[in-house]
């Protein structure tokens, strides 16, 4: 029965991605909805059931006490078929309705509601852009990710549990009071609007609140996860004291914000009580008056009085549930900021697969300043033919890393071309752009998994054996198998920590090497590959670097010039440009900004042939 409705809703079933999602809160609610459009119908009806059968039963009571004026045999033999019935339709369908209405809401809608907003929007934040990660804490867009789902599904919890209940139940103790006596109707209608400018009062303030404080606590988690993720620099520069006080002042932003969002409920606690005293007293005491003229029955008394009672300790419940179901709304509006914006880096809609023939590779008046009027590249000219090795150096600044991230398309050039193949990059697909390249950065981070889950990120459908020749070939193998872990996994079973933090620098960039190794793209991109290791390490992975470049287009960045010093051409960049062009010899033989900066190295760390005259 379970499993039934656990599976009426599949919450990983396909759907259109958006790369403009709305940013209103109804229209992005409808628009993930669209899969339980037919179960939300089904338990809105039984939630206004639910409620009718209660008000019925409230009536039922009335009835039976005024039944009760006739002898005990009377009502028996007049009744006793109608009693037998009743009973049935208790001990029977309203624990099948209200069993109905719980499974639905419960074990259809909830689990899979919420894992539909999770899924969803983990897609979509992972469809984003390097540079809009790079614009935001990493704690902040995933504290609002994983918070945004359980909140939505609060909302819809309160939806179908509290507010169309209370409706069903407003309107069917409105009927019954007027089929008792239209009169009761009065001190009802006057207390509901009081209630109702409470409510409206309530919600006003606590959306507000509610995001205020919502956003307050991401601001703390990002700081958090700031200061836990460079721990090493905290310790190293001892600045636990200052971390320390950086998280003080986005808690106690926090604690403000909440304590805001607390005095509201506060207030509306103690106007609620009141509220709830003129209903009693009205609707009751009324009743009571009609009794007393002759004008109500007992049963109506009793009615009046247990509908009253029950509707007393309701209003609290349902003002908390509307002041969750908007503070909740609160929640998911903050996450909206995050899983709501727009993918401004997308494929075109009929972009095909890159198809790699050659590996060409040709930059055309490539201008990119990432906005702004300084930094970045300036109308960069660069062809690179098919199985070519260029070298590319230059200052801090210079646009190395700038040409690098166009070139993966991490950003959109804000003038000019790549090519690769003759296909201009913007007009193929990412991925397939992405799969033709690899690349080994100066700081690789690898994944908090197995040594085995990151070298096969390379290739995940690689076998053992190419895991572990690959890892040879990056001289990764005999330092692997003697790792452990503290789960007790040794090997290519153990974990290497978040972004590879229980290896060395040296370890994290052979197993990233290891990882480009497997992956074996026709393109390949080096920057800084070498940095973290050690001579005698890095004199062997030269080697096998020079190994991985046969047959391959290469780009190589580097600050220490002895690693690209045997590459067929070497490009040095200055303020955004190519000021200077040539093998190493030929540069070395102009003077110019190479041969500066190669003689600030003392020739490099490689021994090098001498320049000829």
């Amino acid at each position: 029965m379970f499993r039934f409705f656990e599976n009426l809703v599949d919450p990983y079933a396909d759907y259109a991605e958006q790369d403009t999602p709305p940013t209103r809160l109804w229209p992005f609610f409808r628009s993930y909805s669209g899969p339980f459009k037919t179960v939300f119908w089904v338990t809105g009806v039984l939630s206004i059931v639910v409620a009718a059968i209660e008000i019925g039963l409230i009536y039922y009571m009335g009835r039976l006490v005024d039944l009760m004026e006739s002898s005990p045999a009377e009502v028996w033999r007049s009744y006793g078929a109608e009693f037998i019935v009743v009973a049935l339709l208790i001990l029977i369908a309203r624990p099948a309705v209200q069993a109905a209405h719980v499974l639905l809401l419960n074990n259809a809608v909830l689990p899979n509601y919420g894992t539909l907003f999770r899924w969803r929007g983990h897609r979509q934040v992972l469809r984003q852009s390097v540079g809009w990660f790079e614009d935001d804490f990493a704690g902040r867009i995933a504290n609002r990710t994983m918070q945004t789902p359980p909140a939505a599904g609060e909302v819809v919890f309160q939806v179908f549990d509290a507010i169309s209940y209370a409706l069903a139940y407003l309107i069917g103790a409105a009927i019954l009071l007027t089929t008792s006596d239209w009169q009761l109707l009065i001190p009802l209608v006057a207390w509901f609007a009081l209630y109702a400018l409470l409510t409206r009062w309530t919600i006003k303030r606590v959306a507000v609140a509610s995001q205020a404080a919502s956003d307050a606590r991401s601001e703390v988690t990002g700081r958090v996860v700031d200061s836990y993720s460079n721990i090493h620099s905290v310790k190293m520069f001892a600045h636990h004291d200052r971390e320390i006080e950086y998280a003080k002042g986005a808690i106690e932003n926090a604690r403000v914000t909440f304590q805001k969002e607390m005095r509201i409920f506060t207030i509306m606690d103690i106007c609620l009580v009141s509220l709830n005293g003129l209903l009693i007293v009205g609707v009751v005491g009324w009743a009571f008056y009609l009794w007393s003229t002759g004008n109500a029955t007992v049963g109506v008394v009793t009615a009046a009085t247990a509908l009253t009672l029950r509707l007393n300790s309701m209003t609290a419940w349902i003002m908390w549930a509307l002041s969750t179901f908007f503070q909740q709304l609160g929640v998911v509006a903050e996450g909206l900021e995050t899983i709501a914006q727009p993918i401004t880096l997308v494929d075109e809609r009929d972009a095909q697969p890159l198809v790699l023939t050659d590996g060409c590779v040709e930059m055309r008046g490539l201008t990119h300043h990432y906005g702004r009027r300084s930094g970045g590249l300036d109308y960069i000219d660069i062809t690179v033919r098919p199985g070519e090795k260029i070298g590319l150096i230059g200052r801090s600044g210079a646009g190395k890393s700038t040409l690098v991230k166009l070139l993966l398309r991490f950003y959109d050039p804000e003038g000019g071309r790549i090519l690769i193949d003759g296909q201009d990059i913007t007009t193929v697909r990412q991925d397939s752009l992405r799969q033709a390249i690899g690349m080994v950065q100066q700081d690789n981070a690898l994944l908090h998994r197995s040594i085995r889950e990151n070298i096969l990120y390379g290739r995940p459908s690689a076998t053992e054996a190419e895991v572990i020749a690959a890892a040879k070939q990056a001289q990764a193998h005999d330092f692997i198998q003697d790792l452990n872990d503290q789960g007790g996994r040794s090997g290519y079973d153990a974990q290497v920590g978040e972004r590879g933090v229980k290896l060395s620098g040296g370890q994290r960039q052979r197993i990233a090497l290891a990882r480009v190794i497997l992956k074996n793209a026709p393109i390949l991109l080096l920057d800084e590959a070498t940095s973290a290791l050690d001579s005698e390490v890095e004199a062997k992975i030269q080697k096998t670097l020079y190994g991985m470049m046969e047959g391959k287009t290469v780009i190589a960045i580097a600050h220490r010039l002895s690693t690209i010093a045997e590459m067929d051409r070497i490009l040095v960049m200055d303020g955004g440009r190519i000021v200077e062009e040539g093998t190493h010899e030929v540069l070395l033989s102009k003077g110019g900004l190479y041969s500066d900066l190669w003689n600030r190295q003392s020739g490099g760390f490689l021994r090098t042939e001498e320049p000829t005259s």
